[in-house]
């Protein structure tokens, strides 16, 4: 059983670099196995997957996002984070975390976060 839980909504100018985090309130981020992911909803459009990082961790980009993104976890907190380090105002987003077992991470997520509002205004 795998239970997340994103920190708290925030609002950023565009010089900041948010890092909405997760945690896993049970369960461990070294369970081998599973890929951690990072999935954001802009308002009005779908879901967009950001990047995951594996068991070892090892993270993965999406192409689009591998320039201003970065994946790290702490293990001794049980959590992981995406920081954004340039946000422009499209990056306005609810940012979910999501965890998926297996080696095939296509399909659905096996778990979900609550998912925490980015708000970027100047």
């Amino acid at each position: 059983q795998v239970q997340l839980q994103e920190s708290g909504p925030v609002l950023v100018k565009p010089s900041q670099m948010p890092s909405p985090t997760c945690t896993l309130s049970a369960g461990s981020i070294t369970t081998n196995g599973y890929a951690w992911n990072c999935i954001r909803q802009p308002p009005g459009k779908g879901l967009e997957w950001m990047g995951a990082i594996a068991t070892d961790g090892r993270p993965y980009y999406s192409p689009s996002l591998t320039s201003r993104t970065s994946l790290s976890r702490d293990t001794s907190k049980n959590q992981f984070s995406l920081q954004l380090l340039s946000v422009p105002p499209e990056d306005t987003a609810v940012y979910y975390c999501a965890a998926k077992y297996g080696s095939d991470w296509s399909g659905s997520y096996d778990y979900w976060g609550q998912g925490t509002q980015v708000t970027v205004s100047s």
